[in-house]
């Protein structure tokens, strides 16, 4: 079987690393003339994907903007996850889901068991009660050739406080976690199926968090564009880390309009090869 971090080089060799969020904010859905709702999150989201189509390969759908609107909005959500499978894309579930035991573990069950009506190809999960409290979505994972991004440094100032303190190993808890992630990753030829998210608004050495465990981790990399970090300053950000990096970009592309998503996304690869040169 193939593995999720082979379908994951695959899809990057084809399409390259940028990595389209979907998240229909309200603020968006207005700009767009759209009605706050399911139907108008419908419409962001299929013209998203129909202008990501030869862009780029991956795409990730962030739950709770369809949450929002309860079972209308899983509806939409379950279509959205289908059409871009469907299209080729490899679906990110952005869903940050965490837990210990049968809880986990059916959460696994929702976003990646095969024929379950929100499958997609991988989901972030969080575990900050112990990488291991993640073991039954990891060995879900495992067996159907999915992913899991683990939650491990954010950008929001509040987390700091928390992921850079330092535990009982003189590492910070972001540190440790991404370590635990990397050992696990170390049997893997080429990247691992599991993977770290590690936001991209300061370098990541700043969490305590060693590059260099990570070159064959895969990362998500959100916080590019809207929120101020450039592509060009991958490797500044990520250090030795960067060739692992899957950044993600999301409202400096919606906001574009669905007149101008096009437009938005190429000059958004453009920059990101200039930065990967």
């Amino acid at each position: 079987m193939i593995t999720f971090g082979e379908r994951l080089r695959a899809v990057t060799d084809a399409h390259g690393r940028l990595c389209l969020g979907i998240d229909p904010h309200s603020s968006l859905l207005r700009q767009w003339g759209l009605s706050d709702d399911a139907a108008g999150a419908r419409s962001l989201a299929l013209r998203a994907l129909e202008a990501a189509r030869g862009r780029v390969g991956i795409v990730k759908p962030q739950a709770a903007f369809f949450e929002r609107f309860g079972a209308a909005g899983y509806t939409v959500l379950e279509e959205v996850i289908g059409t871009a499978r469907a299209a080729g894309f490899l679906v990110i579930a952005d869903v940050k889901r965490g837990d210990i035991g049968s809880t986990v573990a059916a959460y696994g069950e929702a976003w990646l068991a095969p024929g379950s009506p929100l499958e997609a190809d991988a989901m972030t999960a969080v575990a900050y009660q112990g990488l291991g409290s993640l073991d039954p979505v990891i060995e879900l994972a495992d067996e159907h050739g999915k992913g899991v991004f683990v939650l491990t440094a954010t950008s929001n100032p509040e987390g700091r406080g928390l992921q850079q303190s330092v535990s009982p190993t003189g590492r910070s808890v972001a540190g440790q976690l991404a370590r635990d992630v990397a050992v696990r990753n170390a049997s893997a030829v080429g990247w691992g199926s599991l993977g770290v998210v590690i936001g991209a608004t300061e370098p990541i050495t700043a969490s305590g968090i060693d590059p260099v465990l990570l070159q064959h981790t895969p990362v998500l990399g959100p916080g590019f564009g809207y929120q101020g970090t450039r592509l060009s300053t991958l490797a500044e950000v990520y250090g030795v880390a960067a060739g692992s990096v899957i950044p993600t970009v999301t409202r400096s592309v919606l906001s574009a309009g669905p007149e101008g998503l096009e437009a938005a996304l190429d000059e958004h690869r453009l920059e990101l090869e200039g930065a990967a040169a």
